[in-house]
């Protein structure tokens, strides 16, 4: 086979075989296929898509393309979560010490920032001292000895995913639904979890734009699991509006801590116990939705979800000073408030926007191999419904200097859409897909 003659099946519409494609993801791993033919591969895919069986040869692939993992020499029963990206979305640095809080072990692989998209990986760095590069026998102890883990991505756990990833990401095609079904399904299988949740968004936040179009990869997805004899459900989220109030690494941190020490926003508590939830009947550690809840919040209360947090922190090796005072992560030197252009209610934010404008100051990458600054972001101080008055603060701009937040302000206004009349804020939850 020769990877040109690949290209150009795909690029004239034509479905790839399981063997094509098994070849495309055993050479690419290897390296014996170029980034620039990968890439344009990639793009191929991206207009022309992809058919079930091309989706599901393409995943199991990437999955077998290095080690399987099986954890239940150390653990029975393991649990994952992921969400396909979003604006402000730190949903996992809540949701996993609270799962593991009430006894359901968690080892999560996570990956970095994805277009627009913020990483958990890159938001757990931005606390001194903790690690991600874990080795197996690392990641292993840990599962044993806190009941959570959170690592980058393995080298030896679907390589080839991880360095597709990395591509989709300076390549403009990140949006491409077989693509992220494969890589995040590919993840999934490879890290051996039992019970997967995964948190499907839409919306202008998200690269799902519509529910429709979530609904479809919630549905590809969860049908790749089940094939592969895992439970797997999935919970179709807005993000119509950024989650929670801040987007950037260690702002996200910091609103992660508020959350499991008693505060944070509504909206972020509320999405963590639905997909915990979703986790805890796979498990058959509950009945119903509602016992369910009643345990997660008690976790919640109690401080238990917080001291697995500290644990797994600690266990990886960061600096605990900084979560019990968590001031004392990075702060940037420019913090400026963005004021209404206008008075009225807002109607609408563009969140890829916001997320841009993140990536600008410096909190994303345009280049795989770019490094972050996780001091930078954005804080919201209005969302959508809010009546706000000519001159009011939108949100916080924290940047690296006054020039950098000059350059993001057009696109930071233009991201917002005001209406004379009342709007209603969307709905969090569009729906859970169980099949």
């Amino acid at each position: 086979m020769r990877m040109v003659d690949l290209i150009a099946k795909k690029r004239d519409g034509a479905a790839l075989s399981s063997g094509e494609l098994g070849w495309i993801i055993e050479q690419y791993a290897a390296q014996a296929i170029p980034d620039y033919q990968m890439s344009a591969w990639a793009m191929a895919v991206f207009l022309r898509g992809m058919d079930a069986h091309e989706t599901t040869a393409l995943t199991l692939a990437m999955a077998r393309s290095g080690a399987m993992l099986d954890l239940h020499d150390v653990a029975p029963l393991t649990v994952d979560k992921h969400s396909t990206g979003g604006i402000g979305d730190k949903t996992t640095l809540v949701l996993a010490p609270l799962v593991a809080a009430v006894g359901l072990p968690m080892a999560k692989m996570s990956g970095r920032g994805l277009g627009f998209s913020g990483g958990t990986v890159d938001k757990l760095e931005s606390i001194p001292g903790l690690r991600t590069a874990l080795s197996g026998a690392e990641f292993r102890r840990l599962l044993r000895e806190v009941g959570l883990v959170i690592a980058a991505q393995s080298g030896d756990l679907a390589p080839a995913d991880k360095q597709l990833y990395a591509l989709r990401d300076v390549t403009a095609t990140v949006a491409s639904l077989p693509l992220i079904a494969a890589s995040v399904m590919s993840k999934k299988l490879a890290a051996g979890a039992d019970c997967i949740v995964l948190d499907v968004k839409y919306g202008s936040g998200a690269f799902m734009r519509t529910p429709e179009q979530a609904r479809e990869l919630a549905q590809m997805m969860v049908n790749i699991g089940q094939l592969a004899g895992r439970k797997v459900r999935a919970v179709l989220s807005s993000m119509q509006q950024p989650l929670g109030c801040a987007i950037g690494n260690a702002l996200e941190v910091r609103e992660a801590i508020g959350a499991l020490r008693g505060g944070g926003p509504p909206d972020l508590i509320e999405l963590c116990l639905i997909l915990s939830g979703q986790l805890l009947l796979m498990a058959e550690r509950a009945d119903d939705e509602a016992t369910a809840h009643a345990i997660l919040r008690e976790a919640l209360a109690s401080g238990a979800a917080w001291a697995k947090l500290r644990q797994m922190v600690a266990g990886q090796g960061g600096d605990l000073a900084y979560l019990d005072e968590p001031t004392r992560l990075p702060c940037a030197p420019v913090q400026i408030a963005l004021p209404a252009p206008q008075a009225g209610y807002i109607s609408a934010i563009e969140g890829a926007s916001l997320g841009l404008a993140v990536n600008a100051l410096g909190g994303g990458r345009v280049r795989k191999e770019d490094t972050i600054d996780p001091s930078v972001g954005l804080v919201m101080q209005a969302r959508v419904g809010d009546q706000v008055y000519l001159g009011q603060p939108l949100l916080m701009i924290h940047a690296p200097s006054m020039a950098a937040v000059e350059a993001v302000v057009p696109q930071l206004l233009a991201a917002y859409q005001f209406s004379a009349a009342p709007v209603a804020p969307p709905l969090l939850v569009e729906a859970v897909i169980v099949l």
